[in-house]
């Protein structure tokens, strides 16, 4: 497995990761087992790079990592470099999303999930949505003080602007820039990618093959329906399901000719796109694991960039990535 670095300060870390949002409920149902015989298996491939969150599961998903790692014995703090999420809030009473970037929530939810993991120092701690009523100087202050007393290794951001990563990284570096980007999301490319870029930031692509639609067994409608992110989301709706779908059949075709699953090959193009970023993909299954990650080692030429270039060009995917709701403390920059 090759390697990148996390954050022009941070470690070599593999050169993808694994998103644990799929340890949760999120897109169907996860069994924790499982979950632990991925991380066994990424252990094998030589992926070593973990990112979660607080509210994956409400905590399901850094218990089940925390679960794995306990089970290592004295090798469970050299085998992952790992990452966790905070800002996002549920009104208990209401259900609505609300998000908070205080330090005093900040420091709060830290120990909580430090306490899940079952580790002392977080390798890498994002501010996980931006909470608009705290200027972003005094989120990143809040980050780089976590840092000097040793709570965590480095501070990221997700979903922010350029804009807004620079005004942070004038107070303290910022490791890394969590965002959507994949053949079917390339608004990073409008500024995010070359920002994070000039500052040493990794840049980590999350739904890196999106949400299905760049692998070989895009959701159905059918499997959908038990998903409530996806009955949501408008590139997950009729007819811009069957849409995407059927744009995305010379994908899968590029990819049988390569010799490499769909999903596969949409890690590789990720890949060759800049060395600062790291894909994590999430998965269910130990094969899937393996098809994404051949997509690590793929080499494509010229003519095969070309190719996947025709057939997705910029602006392909029908409807929005996010609905309104979905959208909400997303920094909008273009």
């Amino acid at each position: 497995m090759k390697s990148r670095q996390l954050g022009i300060h941070g470690p070599e870390v593999s050169a993808i990761g694994i998103g644990a949002l799929s340890f949760s409920n999120f897109y169907g149902p996860a069994k924790d087992e499982e979950s632990c015989n991925i991380l066994s298996s990424a252990l094998d491939l030589g992926i070593n790079h973990i990112d979660t969150s607080n509210v994956y599961g409400n905590g399901r998903s850094e218990s089940v990592i925390g679960t794995f790692l306990n089970r290592q014995g004295r090798l469970k703090d050299e085998l992952f470099t790992i990452a966790s999420k905070v800002g996002i809030c549920r009104n208990k009473e209401t259900g609505e999303r609300y998000f908070d970037n205080s330090e005093a929530h900040i420091r709060d939810q830290l120990e909580k999930t430090l306490v899940r993991l079952g580790i002392s120092t977080l390798d890498l701690y994002y501010i996980h949505r931006r909470d608009e009523t705290i200027p972003i100087e005094e989120v990143a202050g809040t980050m780089s003080k976590m840092v000097e007393e040793g709570k965590i290794k480095a501070f990221g951001f997700s979903e922010i602007a350029p804009s807004s990563l620079k005004v942070a990284n004038s107070v303290a570096h910022v490791a890394a820039v969590q965002s959507e980007y994949s053949l079917s999301t390339r608004n990073p490319e409008l500024g995010l990618i070359q920002t994070t870029k000039a500052l040493g930031s990794a840049f980590v692509a999350f739904s890196p093959v999106g949400r299905s639609l760049l692998t070989d067994d895009p959701h159905s409608e059918d499997r959908i329906s038990d998903m409530d992110f996806l009955r949501e989301n408008p590139r997950f709706i009729q007819p811009n399901l069957g849409r995407n779908i059927d744009a995305t059949n010379e994908f899968r075709n590029i990819a049988q000719d390569l010799n490499i699953s769909a999903s596969g090959l949409a890690i590789a193009w990720l890949l060759h796109q800049e060395k600062n970023i790291i894909p994590i993909p999430g998965t269910r299954s130990v094969k899937h694991l393996k098809q994404l990650a051949e997509g690590a080692t793929k080499k494509l030429s010229d003519e095969d960039l070309s190719l996947i270039a025709r057939a997705l060009p910029v602006g392909w995917a029908h409807g929005n990535r996010y609905s309104l709701n979905q959208s909400k403390a997303v920094e909008q920059y273009c």
